[in-house]
């Protein structure tokens, strides 16, 4: 069967859950064969096996850690000449997507960014896309080339289907553009315990009518109980309510989770474009012509600062 490259992104051995989800999406199209790169890359296959690659091939060099994408480039032309694949398959975030794009051009083929699903067609593969803000579902495939994909997180389910996950070394010569620009320093971001923002199940973001910083508190609380992360519109951001990092929208983050709760968001095109994929859109807006019901699978006309604490309690006094 052919076979398809899925490149990993993991912290030190912790595969994260979106290449779990590429896993299950390269099963669709052929035998999944996991690029692993850096620190702690050979501690992945197990993880890797268990859900479906054939292979993980593992790379590690100081250069991965100490330089910008371009090592990573190099080690995946590396695997995509010594595998010959159908499609090279990559998480949809800044970095996956810069990869993707810098492959792609090396190699002559096509890119394909923030597809939602995978199938194999008879020219070739095939990704499902959000178009226009999400207002239009597109059927995409490259002409020319193998296909290079990033993929949204939250596209698909994580599906375990054991496999061998045989372990090779990958040999990569590293150009003279990789060292062209260092990694100087790092600062950690602080952990709020709650889940990264992009790969989420359960968003819970606050707009303008949260009304100020000393509000978000409320959206926090409510985040906190279904276990979610927070998310913020631009117009919150830029009031300097919530940090840039947790914008969602066309000039912040792209999310897809399987449940979006906006709170006091008007549904401003720029917003919709980076949450009209979840799967489940509730609103709550005091503004019955809010643009946000348009899309809605449940809307709450009211305050939200009557009903998200409301809310917030029903959910805790379920659980407890």
């Amino acid at each position: 069967m052919a076979e398809v490259l899925v490149l990993v992104d993991h912290v030190d051995g912790a595969v994260r859950k979106p290449t779990l989800e590429l896993l299950t999406l390269a099963r669709r199209i052929g035998d999944p064969v996991a690029v692993a790169l850096g620190a702690g890359a050979g501690a992945t296959a197990a993880v890797l096996g268990e859900h479906g690659a054939v292979r993980v091939l593992t790379a590690d060099a100081p250069e991965f850690a100490d330089y910008l994408v371009v090592p990573k480039v190099d080690a995946l032309q590396a695997a995509f000449e010594a595998v010959s694949p159908v499609a090279v398959l990559l998480v949809s975030s800044a970095e996956g997507k810069e990869i993707a794009a810098r492959l792609a051009l090396r190699v002559g083929s096509g890119i394909i960014t923030d597809a939602t699903g995978l199938e194999a067609g008879d020219q070739g593969v095939v990704a499902t896309q959000a178009a226009f803000a999400a207002s239009f579902t597109t059927k995409s495939r490259v002409s020319r080339g193998v296909p290079v994909i990033t993929v949204k997180p939250n596209s698909a389910p994580v599906e375990p289907a054991a496999a061998a996950g045989t372990v090779e070394s990958l040999s990569v010569s590293f150009g003279e553009a990789a060292t062209g620009t260092k990694v100087t320093s790092r600062t950690p971001r602080e952990s709020t315990g709650r889940p990264e923002l992009t790969e989420a199940a359960i968003v819970v973001s606050g707009g303008r009518g949260v009304n100020g910083a000393e509000n978000f508190p409320l959206i926090e609380a409510l985040a906190d109980s279904l276990g979610a992360a927070v998310g913020a519109s631009r117009a919150a951001v830029d009031a300097g309510w919530y940090p840039h990092t947790s914008q969602v929208g066309q000039t912040g983050k792209s999310v897809s989770p399987q449940l979006y709760i906006a709170s006091g968001i008007s549904g401003a095109i720029q917003h919709r474009a980076g949450m009209q994929t979840s799967k489940t859109i509730v609103a709550i807006n005091k503004d019955a012509e809010a643009p946000i019901f348009e899309l809605v699978d449940y809307g709450v006309v009211g305050d939200l600062f009557a009903v998200v604490p409301q809310l917030t309690e029903e959910i805790n006094t379920r659980k407890g």
